[in-house]
């Protein structure tokens, strides 16, 4: 199989004030998703965004 991109295993999460949490999108390096929930963050919303390795890709 060939290797169609690079690989997605940062994830930017949003936790809600119930706890709940969601994905928000996937990235390649942890720079890349940390500027996202940065950015997101800085919105000044009541959710919390983090930043979670996952290891290896979904297939």
């Amino acid at each position: 199989m060939a290797d169609s991109g690079p690989v997605l295993v940062w994830v930017v999460i949003r936790q809600d004030d119930n706890g709940n949490r969601y994905r928000v999108g996937r990235y390649a390096t942890k720079d890349e998703a940390q500027k996202i929930a940065d950015s997101l963050d800085d919105r000044g919303h009541k959710q919390l965004y983090s930043v979670e390795y996952i290891g290896s890709p979904a297939l």
